[in-house]
């Protein structure tokens, strides 16, 4: 049997190891496969593993070999599942395996732009602290989380850790999610979270987060409208995914200083673009999509893979997204 990882860079960047795979049959491993090489390089795999690598129903056609796709991600819509299904290949993905680091990435993107521990650290090794008249100083304003309202969009399993981290600074939390029913039986057996709709959590809210995934009803639901709905300073945070927001109207909103801060890991193009908006714009921070990437993430999501395509092998799949 002939297994081929198309992108397997990105998960394993050297400083883990494939090896275990290889006790399934031949391995074959590319760090990334650009789109003019994805049939030469799959066409004899009876198994693939990719990340980022988009798979069409014209490449199906032509890997007549392939009986399964695993995605080393959660999302699959690089990935024609339709397709797959009529073929009879199986794909699956890694579902909740990075739910704590990303809830810890959100919280860092918040707390740099509330405490900017970064800024300040540049001052003083820049010499800031040295020249200064007093024994403290702030390079811009600072913000206490304590009684602020935190808006969640999304309440899967990121958004209810991120929800228990917000209530330990002692924030309120609301939540809106098209399955209400979540946020009911989370107040159950945690804290208190009030269940609002979008409009409310927008026009409620201090910090607003986006954990939701990414539909085609959701698509640009940050925009000029809903921004104009927020209270002024708000902050948003985005680590879900890129292009729930307009960044041109965010970019806008910062400027006009209606929002007070705007920080995300995901973007509506990655790698980001050269003229993207949010270039060099104050009051912004932007990490190079690296919420998942803590060794020990990328380790359990090595791991669920290899027991995704174990179970699959023997006849009971699962995490089957097709």
């Amino acid at each position: 049997m002939k297994l081929v990882i198309l992108d397997g860079h990105a998960l394993n960047p050297g400083d883990m190891s494939y090896d275990q795979l290889k006790e399934f049959g031949q391995l074959e491993f590319y760090e990334r496969t650009p789109p003019e090489l994805v049939v030469e390089r799959m066409r004899d795999a009876d198994i693939v593993f990719l990340n980022k690598v988009t798979i069409t129903k014209e490449i199906l056609e032509q890997c007549q070999k392939l009986k399964y796709i695993g995605v080393f991600a959660t999302g699959y819509n690089v990935i024609d599942t339709a397709a797959a299904r009529e073929r009879g290949v199986v794909v699956t993905n890694i579902p909740s395996y990075s739910t704590m680091a990303v809830a810890q990435a959100t919280f860092a993107l918040l707390l740099e732009l509330t405490n900017g521990v970064h800024a300040h650290n540049q001052s003083v090794q820049n010499g800031d602290w040295i020249k200064s008249p007093d024994f403290c100083y702030w390079t811009h304003p600072l913000a206490e989380l304590l009684g602020k309202t935190f808006g969640i969009v999304g309440f899967g399993s990121i958004g209810q850790a991120v929800a228990k981290i917000a209530n330990s600074f002692g924030m309120k939390v609301i939540a809106h999610s098209r399955t209400a029913k979540k946020i009911e039986d989370f107040s159950k057996d945690n804290f208190k979270v009030e269940s609002v709709s979008l409009d409310e959590l927008l026009a409620q809210s201090d910090i607003v987060s986006l954990h939701c995934p990414l539909t085609s009803d959701n698509n640009g639901m940050i925009n000029q409208a809903s921004l104009d709905k927020m209270k002024d300073g708000a902050i948003l945070l985005n680590t879900a995914r890129g292009p729930l927001i307009d960044e041109a109207a965010v970019r806008k909103a910062l400027d006009a200083k209606k929002l007070s801060g705007f920080a995300a890991d995901v973007l509506s193009q990655e790698p980001m673009s050269k003229d993207c908006p949010l270039l060099g714009t104050p009051n912004c921070v932007i990490t190079p999509h690296v919420a998942w990437a803590a060794k020990e993430t990328r380790e359990r999501l090595l791991g669920i893979a290899l027991d995704n395509l174990r179970k699959f092998l023997a006849g009971t799949p699962i995490n089957v997204v097709n």
